[in-house]
């Protein structure tokens, strides 16, 4: 089949690729040019295991094709997929002007019969709305069918998530509709939900908001932890060993990130308060999450004691997790600020990113970072960090002092190497 996506941002690319290599003929556009011209290269813009091998290989193939075009391939495709930003507004609504802007152009260019799929994630009634504003605009309702189509993938793993999805949930209000875009993924292995298109758009909404209430909760019961003298790797394996809870996201750390969670959780909340409905658990994740950075600030503050002198701290660590090059909402950035802010020299090594943060110096390697260091923060669980060469990493410290915002290293190994380790949690 040829399907246009029209967005070529993290969820287009990993969908396209993975569309294109299924079998179909993708056209994956975008209004950024400098974008475009370097996937015709074969330059991916971001950071995605695996997603450069799949891209190339389809590109080679001849299904895969780039292009700034995005009109005329809506106009020749029956498969239209929108995969285009929904940021976070100032009032933390999602903002739609990037969703607008394509509904005007498919206003122009339907003259053939059309499935629209909404990969983006939007707030619940955007479907209901974007086939009232196509018809408003003179497009004939006989023409397409709108369907929701929401993405479940994680950065890091996007990739094996797109191909080995837990499930694959598709809201329409035509049966047939909905098969046609089931059979878009024929080749997956996997459950498929067929709802209507208000059910599809809350279930991501409503997915998103469960996996950050889990990450609140386990860091609130990590404090809990702290105060009893617990170990939070114990609780939270005993938690997650009950199949009604499952053990993924029940890690406790500096708290969630990234371009997903936060501006979803807020969007729900709008969303729910357009209705008169108060989310009080959502308002608690959201603050326990804002609070969880002050937290490791006080281990740090209270580790390094009154002193005068200036101390160094090493960073480890600036996207908001490991396996991406991503560093929206990062809790690692709001506490290396939160550090400078407090007088306190920050060194920082991340592999693939430097923030703009002019206040802290970049290293060009993690040894680099921690020379005459008097405190190690790891903020992000990359492998390397966790597989270092310790011995030297202690050699190098002015202070052998490691505070483990990610609970992802191994607390006995390092106390054997001399290391006083602090983690949230760990007694």
């Amino acid at each position: 089949m040829d399907i246009c996506i029209i967005g070529a941002g993290y969820v287009g690319l990993t969908t396209a690729a993975v569309l294109a290599d299924i079998g179909h003929t993708v056209y994956c556009t975008d209004v950024n040019e400098q974008k475009i011209n370097k996937l015709q290269q074969g330059i991916i813009p971001i950071y995605e295991p695996g997603l450069t091998e799949m891209i190339t290989k389809n590109q080679d193939e001849g299904k895969l094709f780039f292009d700034t075009d995005s009109e005329r391939h809506m106009a020749d495709c029956p498969f239209i997929m929108i995969a285009v930003g929904t940021p976070s507004a100032r009032d933390g609504s999602a903002d739609m002007v990037y969703v607008k802007s394509v509904i005007a152009a498919l206003s122009q260019t339907i003259h053939s019969p059309k499935i629209i799929i909404m990969k983006s994630t939007v707030p619940p009634g955007t479907a209901d709305w974007m086939e009232a504003e196509l018809q408003q605009l003179g497009v004939d309702k006989g023409l397409f069918e709108i369907v929701s189509n929401p993405e479940f993938l994680r950065e890091g793993t996007a990739i094996e998530d797109t191909v080995h999805p837990d499930r694959i949930v598709i809201g329409a209000k035509q049966n047939e509709a909905a098969m046609n875009v089931q059979e878009l993924y024929h080749t997956l292995q996997t459950q498929f939900l067929i709802t209507n298109r208000l059910e599809a758009e809350l279930i991501k909404y409503a997915s998103n908001a469960f996996l950050a209430t889990k990450i609140s909760f386990i860091n609130e019961i990590a404090r809990i932890c702290d105060a009893y003298h617990a170990d939070i790797m114990e609780v939270s394996r005993g938690i997650g060993m009950d199949q009604r809870i499952g053990a993924r996201f029940l890690h406790a750390g500096l708290g969630y990130g990234g371009s997903c969670f936060p501006k979803d959780v807020n969007a729900l909340n709008d969303a729910a308060q357009a209705k008169g409905i108060r989310l009080n658990l959502v308002q608690a994740v959201k603050k326990i999450n804002r609070s969880q950075v002050d937290i490791y600030l006080n281990k740090i503050t209270h580790s390094l004691g009154k002193r005068s002198d200036k101390p160094r701290i090493a960073v480890w660590g600036a996207t908001f997790k490991e396996n991406t090059d991503d560093i929206r909402y990062s809790q690692a950035i709001a506490l290396m600020k939160k550090l400078v802010r407090k007088g306190y020299g920050v060194y920082a090594y991340d592999p693939l990113v430097s923030s703009e943060l002019s206040s802290v110096v970049w290293c060009s390697n993690p040894y680099e970072a921690v020379e005459q260091a008097d405190l190690l923060v790891i903020a992000t669980a990359w492998s390397a960090f966790i597989e270092a060469d310790w011995p030297k990493v202690k050699a190098l410290m002015k202070r052998p002092v490691i505070v483990d915002g990610r609970n992802c290293l191994d607390k006995s190994a390092l106390e054997m190497y001399g290391f006083d380790y602090i983690g949230v949690g760990r007694p």
